[in-house]
Formats: C-alpha cells, structure tokens, sequence
C-alpha cells in the first residue's frame, strides 16, 4: 500500500466540525495573547489496530508551526494496547487546540473499521478479503472507511475513492442489477467481457436466476479461460451461502474441467462465518466483507494536556508530565 494523499477539508480547517468549547478556548486565548507551548496525549479506550494518523499527520501538518512542533506517533496499521499513548503532539496550544475533535474522531472510527478487519483477516487463514462496506456508510466517509479496511489487512475494496487513498486497484463483480436488467447471467457476464479492460478480472454472480452450480458452469462454459472466479452471494430467503454450497458448486466446476475458476464468497460475512466455512472444508477462495467492518464500533480515544510550558500537569486521576512509550516515532 503506497502513502495516502489526504487533505483537510475545509470544514475541518476552519473549525465547523470542533466541539465549540475548542473554539471557544482558543478565542479565549488569542485574546488574552496566551499562546504557551503544551504537550497532548491521545490514548485509546481499548486494544486494536491504529489507523487514521496519516490523516491526523496531514492535518498536524497544515495547521502546526514549522519552526516549533513535534509530534510523536504510533504508525499507522500498527497493533495498540489499551490506554496506550498513540499520539504526542508539543507546539503552542493555539495552532492545535481547535482540532482536539477531528483528532479524537478521526483515530476512534478509521481504528475501529481497521480493528474489525483485522479480525476478519486473522480469522480467514490467508484467504483474501476485500471491503465490500461502502454502500452501509454515507458516502462521504465510504472511502476513508475502506481505506481503514485495506490498513487492518484487506486486500482491496469495492469503492474507487478508498481504493485511491490506499493505492490499489478497486475490486468489484457484476452486481445483480446488470443481470436483472440483461435478463440473463451469461449474457450479462459476457457483456462485461465485451466491454471491461482486459486488467479487470472477470468474476461473475451466479445467484440471480438459477441453481448457483448451474449458472457457475454456464458462464464458465461460456468464459473459459477468461473466467477467474464466480462469487456467490446467495441471499437469506434462500438460506444464504453454506459451505455444502461451495463444495458442490467446487466439485462441478472441477468434474466439467473448470478448476481454474475460483469461488469467492460474500453475503452477511463476519469472522464467525469466516470461520465456519474453514471448519467445514469449504474450498473459499476470497471472501467479501460488507458491513461487519463499515459497521464496526468506533474506539474513543481520549486527549489530555500532560505538559504547558515544560511543567508537568495532568487533570486529577491523570499522571502528570510525558508519558513513556518507546514505540512512538517522531513524525515531524
């Protein structure tokens, strides 16, 4: 995954998006002409996966000064342990105090779609996952959220925007939609061929209209070699995907001379499913992963003040001054 470019937006920048007690405060202080340098530290409510400091390091980044600012960090996609300092940041209070929000939400939503990814990712053994969640988030967050997907370990995402941020090609099907209106799963999967980028792999769904072992050997039939996998995505009224349906779907895809054809799984998948399809044999060779992740919940991440002007200082049930983490790494 190649660095991601983000920009702050607007919104952020000028402080809509602040609790306005931030705001407030640092009216306060300007007014007063008290600008100290201070030290906060950011630590999370719960163990995860880190994500969302490159998005916080480009923001630092805008608003810091360049001649007296440090900032220390955990990495992003790296494991934290609860109530760890993820995040350190020294510079005058003004050019950061009205951003304590966007930092705190920023860390809490993009750590927790990263954490439940991983845990999808560990659950699946090496069987590769991409983040199919953008339709279950609003859209102006679906990219930030698969990119947060990739860092916690999927290898890519179905939205062009969060497949950008991370640097990977986005992965996708033929949605049910182009089959309904077509009429039919190998017209429909043939269309796609016609008119696709050779680049982009041809997966077809083969749950719309027929048997799914049915329709997977018609369009393997009518692919051939061209056909990388049939994804399966059989919905609940029909009992959804089981692994005897893999299996099935895998022996009749090999006894017609189609075991290049992969079998790729999505529909209601979590790491407990994940789980039960590698238990029961099931020959899975990708799964898709929809809201488990977008859905995930956040994790809180508290910012607390342990430093002004060199002294330590903490609010009570807070222990004053820098708190020790050898794992964070200055970022500027």
């Amino acid at each position: 995954m190649k660095e991601p470019k983000f920009e702050p937006s607007e919104a952020v920048l000028s402080g809509e998006t602040a609790d306005i007690y931030f705001a407030r405060t640092v009216d306060i202080l300007r007014q007063e002409k008290f600008n100290p340098v201070a030290t906060l530290e950011v630590f999370s409510s719960r163990a995860g996966i880190i994500c969302g400091m490159e998005e916080v390091n480009a923001l630092l980044a805008k608003v810091l000064p360049e001649d007296n600012r440090e900032v220390w960090a955990l990495a992003e996609g790296e494991a934290m342990d609860k109530k760890e300092v993820v995040l350190r940041i020294t510079a005058p209070y003004q050019s950061y105090g009205l951003y304590e929000t966007a930092i705190d939400g920023i860390l809490a939503h993009c750590s927790g779609w990263a954490t439940a990814a991983r845990e999808c990712v560990e659950a699946a053994q090496g069987i590769p996952l991409i983040s199919f969640g953008a339709r279950h988030v609003h859209p102006s967050v679906a990219g930030v959220m698969e990119y947060a997907a990739i860092v916690g370990g999927c290898v890519s995402c179905s939205s062009v925007d969060g497949a950008k941020l991370a640097g990977v090609e986005p992965r996708g099907t033929i949605p049910h939609a182009l089959i309904i209106i077509m009429g039919d799963t190998v017209t429909a999967t043939l269309a796609f061929d016609k008119y696709m980028p050779s680049g982009v792999p041809r997966v077809s769904l083969v749950d719309t209209f027929k048997d799914e072992a049915e329709e997977s050997l018609l369009v393997a039939q009518a692919l051939g070699k061209k056909l990388k996998s049939v994804r399966l995505d059989t919905p609940s009224e029909r009992g959804g995907v089981t692994a005897a349906l893999v299996k099935e779907v895998r022996a009749r895809l090999d006894l017609a001379g189609f075991k290049h054809v992969g079998i790729f799984v999505s529909g209601g998948i979590d790491p407990e499913r994940i789980i039960y399809f590698i238990a029961n044999g099931a020959p899975v060779d990708a799964f898709g992963v929809g809201s488990y992740i977008s859905g995930a919940k956040p994790i809180d991440f508290t910012a607390d003040l342990h430093e002004v002007e060199g002294q330590p200082i903490a609010k009570r049930g807070r222990i004053p001054g820098i708190t020790p983490n050898p794992r964070l790494k200055r970022m500027m």
